[in-house]
């Protein structure tokens, strides 16, 4: 059965009419329906039946009923597009090809609206539409790293592949059983390879392509035998899994090997790969290269080898993508391999992300960022031939589906994206509050937190529909994350107004010559609960997510592998003010003359006082960054590998002395970037100091500061531990003009991640 049909990819029209009521519908499909066909029309009922409670008879249509059509176009249209339809009478899903028939029922589903024993779709639909970008995917790795993967069983996998398929997603990357991790997770339901079969099998089944993020772990691929060793294992891998049509190594991020070697091992395990899989085709990363194996690396692909399929930008690419893309043949396509859990520490972190967050939440939280995902795939993919994005958990679900969305249109209505979203996972009647409340979300993340009051709105919004949600509503994981999020936020934000007003009111006694009062009230302070109701429904959230999609937000409770890895009911009551340096310090000053006790209780309460005609930049905190130099906008640079960015030193070794809130935040310059400071309006008479503090990350990389490009303030050398602010007198002709420009840098060229020019103060003194 065909229903030919004239229309153009990309194109959208839209008459709407009245709400059809498809209760009693008839499903048509072709008589002999191939098994892609089958696929399309189970995943419909199904979902249908799953919301509603209706299992719509299949047959021909009946004089009085609508009818629902699946039909396959005719040949010649554009790969994976459809025509969907809808009147009074009818509905009609027509496929280019098996795919298109798949995700014209996945775009059907996302705008009925579905209740128990309702099921309406709007009349007067009738767009035609293609996908912009030929790939279009998600890694989803069953390994014990991830904050809930390892957790699922076949059948939540199955599920959560059909979710994604029916936002157009089209590939699945999968990983071996040995990557950079444990060996075995308690969570596992099988055995990593049995799980991968399974996986690979089900991908299959709904007709999308199967990937593997395949690293090159060992340590030598320059011994023969090593390489030997490598194509038995991966081979065996290939010789397992029912189907492969790509595999992805990166050169690093894990992996550390010399571009030279590390082709000549992916060209081997191309043919092993083809043993089984014989039009599988090999793509590699150049993640981690230095300035020189890069170098060498666009050397070895423009001799243009056969076996390679494209090449991989992901994180630690030490250029950007549009670089990428000029320094390598136009045969070869790039796919983004965009970072789209993490908050920091990441290819594309939360921008001026608060410091209370990035202490709790951490780096992997359940983190819906629609906008900035849009503006990451709108400044990055027209270099690409699209994407499979990195994933390490369900936190980062709502991003998969903005990404989906717009590598299928990239136009799309955010704001539709997300009503959709909200209309078919969690509920039509929740649609909009739901989706509005997604936005919230992100926006509790922009800002200075104890100024964001609107997290609190946030909150409200949440719990308005918290009351008015059914019970499979509150048990649906996707409105249970939500929820954990607003709770969260409300509540370190609470945290964040108490323990700042503990804090100046300690600073206070202290300014009164009070050593014991101003310990008391921090004391006392850390004791309270600010918000215990908040706290507690926190811990309510967590166990809920843990029971329904396996989420480990706790390494004592739910046996997460680490605390950094998602576990952020761990970190909840992290101190967020200076109130374990202050104490530390006030335990000192006891014991001091009363010379050196007024001296060091005037260091604490004027530590960020310059003095007059001076200067103090927080340069972790974006409202204390008056001279920091920005060369990009966050929507022209989301990675940063321009502009400077916002760091965190999360978990410091504070074994030896707590650490200042200003200590834990950094701006730094990724790579052979410099961090630059510029200075105005400068007294030209004057001397001048710059004192500055490089906390940071416990990192190899010795920095270096130089003022207006040639004077050299100090050499390369180690972050000083402790922790401690450096003075360097300099030069009085740098500021006879009254300008002062400070760069900082780290050596040229290394490879690995490409962080290490982290400054945390500075100060700019006038020497009297």
């Amino acid at each position: 059965m065909f229903y030919i049909k004239i229309c153009a990819p990309l194109i959208f029209v839209s008459c709407l009419g009245a709400e059809v009521d498809l209760r009693h519908a008839r499903v048509e499909v072709a008589e002999k329906a191939a098994k892609a066909e089958q696929k399309a029309l189970q995943v419909l009922l199904e979902e249908i039946e799953k919301r509603t409670q209706i299992r719509l008879t299949l047959g021909a249509s009946e004089p009085g009923k609508p009818v629902i059509r699946l039909v396959r176009s005719p040949a010649g249209r554009p790969a994976e597009g459809y025509r969907l339809r809808t009147s009074e009478t009818e509905v009609v899903i027509e496929g280019n090809d098996a795919r298109g028939l798949l995700f014209g029922a996945g775009h059907l589903l996302r705008l009925m609206k579905m209740g128990r024993g309702h099921l309406t779709v709007k009349a007067g639909i009738d767009l035609a539409t293609a996908p912009k970008y030929k790939l279009r995917g998600h890694q989803l790795g069953y390994r014990p790293k991830t904050n809930s993967y390892d957790g699922w069983t076949l059948a939540m996998w199955d599920q959560y592949i059909r979710d994604l398929a029916v936002w157009g997603t089209n590939a699945i990357e999968l990983i071996p059983p040995r990557s950079d991790d444990d060996a075995d997770s308690p969570h596992f339901p099988l055995p990593q390879i049995d799980t991968m079969v399974g996986m690979s099998k089900i991908i299959d089944d709904y007709g999308l392509d199967v990937w593997i993020w395949y690293p090159a772990l060992d340590k030598d691929y320059s011994n023969p035998a090593t390489v030997e060793f490598a194509l038995r294992e991966w081979g065996e891998v290939f010789r397992r899994l029912p189907r492969i049509d790509h595999v992805f190594v990166p050169g690093g991020d894990p992996g550390h090997t010399q571009p030279r070697y590390l082709m000549a091992l992916l060209e081997k395990q191309t043919a092993n790969l083809r043993r089984y899989h014989p039009k599988a085709q090999m793509w590699v990363a150049p993640q981690g290269f230095s300035t020189e194996w890069l170098e060498e690396f666009y050397e070895l692909v423009r001799r243009e080898p056969s076996w390679l399929a494209g090449v991989v930008y992901g994180p630690q690419v030490r250029v950007s993508i549009a670089e990428l893309r000029r320094a390598i043949p136009s045969r070869y396509p790039i796919r983004h391999y965009p970072d789209i859990t993490h908050a920091l520490r990441a290819q594309y972190g939360v921008p001026h992300w608060d410091l209370a967050y990035a202490l709790t939440l951490g780096r992997e939280p359940i983190n819906p960022r629609p906008v900035d995902q849009a503006h990451i795939f709108r400044a990055t993919q027209p270099f690409t031939t699209g994407f499979l994005t990195y994933s390490e958990g369900c936190n980062d679900d709502v991003n998969k589906i903005v990404w989906s969305a717009l590598g299928w249109n990239p136009s799309a209505d955010l704001d539709e994206v997300l009503r959709q979203y909200s209309q078919y996972f969690i509920s039509p009647r929740l649609a909009e509050g739901f989706a509005q409340g997604l936005l919230a979300l992100e926006r509790n993340w922009r800002g200075p937190l104890l100024a964001n009051s609107s997290v609190d709105v946030t909150l409200q919004q949440f719990q308005v529909m918290e009351r008015e949600a059914t019970p499979a509503e509150r048990a649906n994981w996707r409105f249970q994350q939500a929820l954990y999020r607003a709770y969260y936020d409300a509540y370190i934000r609470r945290r964040l107004l108490h323990e700042t007003a503990a804090e100046d009111r300690a600073l206070e006694a202290l300014r009164r010559g009070s050593v014991e009062e101003a310990d008391e009230i921090l004391e006392k302070a850390s004791r309270q609960e600010p918000a215990a109701s908040l706290r507690s429904r926190v811990f309510e959230l967590a166990e809920a997510l843990f029971q329904s999609i396996r989420m480990q937000l706790s390494v004592a409770k739910y046996q997460a592998i680490a605390v950094g890895r998602g576990a952020n009911l761990d970190s909840i009551d992290v101190p967020l003010s200076n109130a374990p340096w202050i104490r530390a310090r006030l335990a000192e000053i006891r014991n001091m003359n009363p010379t050196d006790r007024r001296k060091a209780m005037e260091e604490i309460l004027n530590w960020t006082n310059p003095g007059p005609g001076g200067f103090y930049d927080d340069l972790g905190n974006p409202a204390m960054q008056p001279h920091l130099v920005e060369r990009t906008r966050y929507e022209e640079d989301p990675a940063r590998l321009v502009g400077a960015l916002i760091g965190f030193a999360i978990n410091p070794d504070t074994r030896i002395a707590p650490w200042r809130t200003s200590w834990l935040r950094h701006a730094e310059a990724l790579n052979d970037a410099k961090l630059k400071m510029e200075y105005r309006h400068l007294d030209p008479q004057a001397r001048y100091r710059v004192r500055v503090t490089y906390a940071g990350e416990n990192l190899p990389h010795p920095i270096r500061l130089t003022a207006d490009g040639q004077y050299e303030i100090h050499g390369f050398l180690e972050r000083p531990r402790p922790v401690k602010p450096l003075e360097f007198d300099i030069p009085r002709e740098a500021t006879a003009d009254g300008i002062l420009t400070l760069e900082w840098e780290k050596p040229k060229g290394a490879g690995g991640h490409g962080r290490g020019a982290q400054v945390s103060e500075v100060w700019l003194l006038v020497v009297r």
